[in-house]
């Protein structure tokens, strides 16, 4: 009994594992953190963001697993949202932007002239859907 209790503990690390190594790898690959650190101009700490980007990871990942509970949660949890859907949007425009979506569609759609306004309309298109999808229980 104990040993498929083992064999399964091992079986769920080792996926978990891999899951998260492919998922930092890919943060590091789309360059993210690296454009972070270019565009502040402090490249020299790069292996500190990419730790920190880790560490919150496995952070989260045990917090969630264990139900650890924060002090002030209240104060934090808005702040963690509000820095989570910087990062994630981030993210996802460092994606759009290795795929070279923005450029072939501003071509083809010809809105070289508006390209800030295309893309402070999509942040606040996002940040209004978030608000609508999260105020939407109250």
């Amino acid at each position: 009994m104990w040993v498929n209790q083992i064999l399964l503990a091992l079986i769920g690390l080792s996926a978990g594992v891999a899951v998260a190594g492919g998922l930092f790898a890919f943060i590091v690959e789309l360059g993210v953190i690296a454009d972070f650190a270019d565009r502040t101009h402090t490249a020299d700490h790069i292996l500190l963001y990419e730790d920190s980007a880790a560490l919150g990871g496995i952070a989260g990942t045990l917090m969630m697993l264990f139900h650890i509970q924060l002090p002030f949660g209240n104060w934090i949890v808005p702040i963690f949202g509000l820095l989570a859907g910087i990062f994630v949007g981030c993210w996802s425009m460092a994606l759009a932007e290795i795929l070279n979506v923005f450029p072939i569609f501003i071509r083809r759609v010809k809105i070289v002239r508006y390209i800030s306004a295309f893309v402070i309309s999509m942040a606040v298109g996002r940040g209004v859907g978030a608000l609508i999808f999260f105020f939407q229980g109250w």
